[in-house]
């Protein structure tokens, strides 16, 4: 099956019903692997992750098209890592006006990382970043597209995690929850000065984005209500979500973003946001709403995901995977990309997705 058709079909909303299987399978693949092959069930050991999904007869969610965009610096910019210790390492960035670091956490498990120090602290720091964003483009590669085309073929739809937004950025990437919350009481204009810097240059780099063949967009947020609320939300986040999505549907393109945590105090303003569809949203028994009320949120957005990682875990019996499935399937459908919300974790038990697999493929039958 050409997956690559069939998922651009869906988002675009022209499968006279047809749905697509995409589970991301990705942390639970990595970690075993991280771990050492042996990690993974026998009859998976020796393959890689591409053919996996050729075994299991699904689509992947491609997000290696990130590779595809670089943020290109400021010449007078020096970068510099310091490894500490087996799990630790230093990062520095140097400026003209200013230098900051961050101190980085690995572990033996996985491949996740922890900063025990974040890149921003102070307002100084902030300028600095201010300064790196006026002072910096995005530069989109033929070539990387073209590499990464070539490995996954039609497995998926070429699509792309777009920069944090806003409080986000700073939450994940920067600053850490406390330390923005602290931040936004502390020194509000110069955080409220760099959202303002860090959405004009994103709205710059649109039209690079819009010039590639990706036509899927993600504002890959990992929203999450327990640290973003409602007021956050329509203050920080509402406009540059309108703004973004206005200006990237002017280029044809589709557009969602990735709320993966709790999701029920700012659902009833999805449908405001002018996007396409949402990703990742986690139903109950894992995530904090229920499949109706996902359904009400989104009304005839695309739903993204669905299925709660939990269920793929032996912790839970097959048969509410399976009854589960049937239900989102009966909610949303077409306007659906089943997968899972957010990925299968490295216990969960992959065959479990081939169970899933074959709902989907019984389902589209009614429709050839």
């Amino acid at each position: 099956m050409d997956f690559t058709k069939l998922n651009h079909d869906v988002v675009f909303k022209r499968t006279n019903g047809k749905i697509i299987w995409q589970p991301r399978i990705i942390s639970w693949y990595y970690d075993r692997k991280h771990a050492g092959s042996n990690r993974l069930p026998e009859k998976y050991k020796d393959m890689s992750l591409k053919e996996i999904y050729i075994d299991l007869g699904c689509s992947n969610r491609v997000y290696d098209y990130n590779a595809c965009f670089t943020k290109i610096e400021d010449k007078r910019v020096k970068r510099t890592r310091i490894q500490h210790e087996k799990h630790l390492y230093e990062e520095i960035c140097e400026t003209p006006v200013g230098t900051i670091n961050q101190i980085v956490q690995t572990n033996s498990s996985n491949y996740g990382t922890y900063p025990q120090k974040w890149w921003l602290e102070t307002a100084e720091d902030v300028e600095v970043m201010i300064w790196l964003e006026e002072h910096s483009h995005i530069e989109f590669s033929q070539e990387k597209f073209d590499e990464v085309e070539a490995i996954w073929g039609d497995l998926g739809a070429p699509q792309i995690f777009f920069d944090y937004v806003s409080i986000q950025k700073l939450y994940i990437q920067l600053m850490g929850v406390t330390n923005t919350i602290y931040a936004l009481s502390d020194f509000p204009e110069v955080i409220e000065k760099y959202f303002d810097v860090l959405h004009r240059k994103q709205m710059e780099s649109i039209p690079v984005y819009a010039a590639s063949p990706v036509l899927i967009i993600n504002y890959g947020d990992n929203v999450h209500n327990g640290t973003l609320s409602p007021r956050l939300f329509k203050k920080y986040v509402m406009k540059c979500y309108q703004e973004r999505s206005d200006e990237f549907h002017k280029y044809g393109r589709f557009v969602n973003a990735h709320w993966d945590g709790d999701t029920k105090y700012i659902l009833k303003y999805a449908q405001e946001t002018r996007m396409d569809g949402i990703e990742a949203i986690t139903p109950k028994p894992q995530g904090d709403v229920t499949l109706e009320e996902m359904k009400e949120g989104l009304g005839d957005m695309i739903l993204m995901d669905g299925i709660p990682a939990v269920l793929f875990d032996k912790t839970f019996p097959v048969e509410q995977l399976i009854e589960t499935t049937h239900r989102v399937i009966e909610l949303f459908a077409p306007n659906l990309v089943l997968g899972i919300s957010d990925e299968m974790s490295s216990t969960g038990d992959i065959e479990r997705v081939r169970i899933v697999g074959k709902i989907v493929d019984e389902y589209n039958k009614q429709f050839d």
